[in-house]
């Protein structure tokens, strides 16, 4: 029997935009408004409007809060300064990633960890699992937020018209409580998009009157709403990695590149760290595969799945396999992340290509990021 799939507070304000909807981790989500290449630009250039509401927030309280988090995740989140954020992961004991996280520290025993859709009830239920013997607390907290994303170069000046906090002093990775169009919110300057912009976590009911007054602020600064699949081609030009395509359970932190999130050096002991202790040695000695970037030399796009072959060499030979592909507006050209074999994985490597249904296409071994945003 399938489920009906949950609606965020401003679903039939996208109705009522056009919005092409899909189903996304069980939610009913924007996949796009207009024109994809019209939101991506209109985030490079300008900005964009997102509603992320289907995200997982998880409120952690108590005494012990930090040293559960601590114990539970790979990051050291004691050292997690008031008010600020940081990128990590939670695995399995054997280092497999369960999901990337950002944990907001919002008071001296208050953290909010911020999970995947997909992941949400996993990433609670190992927190709760974990927390026995913690004096600290994991509360359910997805029905208490909507999530509203400004994201863009104007993103900063359309904010400014709506609020009086301090946005000049929030720095990157880092949030704070303010009144954002006379809605209590937590504004933080994070995203998935690789430009400057903000996150907006507020209660359900205050998400339209939000939405309205971000749309009316942005008018003159030429913000669009935006949709999900614009979020996946700014993601993937940012070199930033997707839950299910460049992190899975197979793979630990060190094998997707991202060990620096990795905190041996924290007091105590975390879930994990006698496999990722072994990851990490493994990661120095002899990589299995890397992590990176490619550009098509022709038009044709390569898909999550598709395997990655070395041309001009032994026929065809299978060398990794690429994870997230998509055209990219701001290259003009199509781009993947892939997983490569060691020996392919230094930007310039010739003699790499994608097999697209039966055909080898070329492509150019690039560093991620693909693109990078002027500071």
């Amino acid at each position: 029997m399938s489920t009906a799939p949950r609606l965020t507070a401003l679903d039939a304000l996208h109705r009522s935009l056009g919005a092409t909807m899909t189903d996304f981790a069980g939610w009913d989500m924007p996949l796009r408004y207009a024109s994809e290449r019209d939101e991506h630009n209109a985030v490079r250039t300008r900005a964009g409007l997102f509603d992320l509401s289907h995200m997982g927030e998880i409120t952690v309280t108590g005494p012990e809060a930090a040293a559960f988090l601590s114990y539970a995740l790979v990051g050291n989140i004691a050292t997690v300064g008031n008010g600020r954020a940081r990128y990590t992961m939670i695995v399995q004991e054997d280092g497999g990633i369960v999901d990337d996280l950002i944990v907001y520290r919002l008071g001296e025993t208050e953290y909010m960890v911020v999970a995947n859709a997909g992941n949400a009830q996993i990433v609670l239920d190992a927190l709760t699992a974990r927390v026995a013997g913690f004096d600290a607390e994991v509360r359910d907290d997805r029905d208490a937020y909507a999530l509203l994303a400004v994201q863009g170069p104007e993103s900063p000046a359309i904010m400014k018209a709506v609020t009086d906090a301090d946005l000049d002093g929030l720095k990157y990775y880092a949030g704070l409580p303010g009144t954002v169009a006379g809605v209590p919110a937590l504004i933080a300057r994070t995203g998935y998009t690789g430009e400057d912009g903000f996150e907006l976590f507020v209660a359900p009911v205050h998400a339209e009157q939000l939405w309205r007054a971000l749309t009316e602020a942005g008018e003159a600064h030429g913000l669009i709403p935006c949709g999900l699949s614009c979020r996946d081609t700014l993601r993937l030009e940012a070199g930033m990695p997707l839950y299910g395509h460049e992190l899975t359970t197979a793979l630990t932190p060190f094998d997707a590149g991202l060990g620096r999130v990795v905190k041996f050096e924290k007091e105590g002991d975390f879930v994990g760290r006698e496999a990722l202790t072994a990851a990490a040695e493994r990661a120095e000695s002899a990589p299995p595969r890397k992590l990176v970037g490619l550009i098509a030399e022709g038009r044709r796009v390569p898909r999550a799945g598709y395997p990655v072959v070395a041309v001009g060499g032994p026929d065809g030979k299978v060398i990794g396999e690429v994870t997230s592909g998509a055209p990219s507006p701001t290259l003009g050209k199509p781009i993947a992340m892939a997983y490569v074999d060691a020996a392919f994985a230094a930007p310039g490597t010739e003699g790499v290509g994608v097999d697209i249904r039966g055909t080898h296409e070329p492509y150019e071994v690039v560093a991620l990021p693909f693109y990078k945003r002027q500071k």
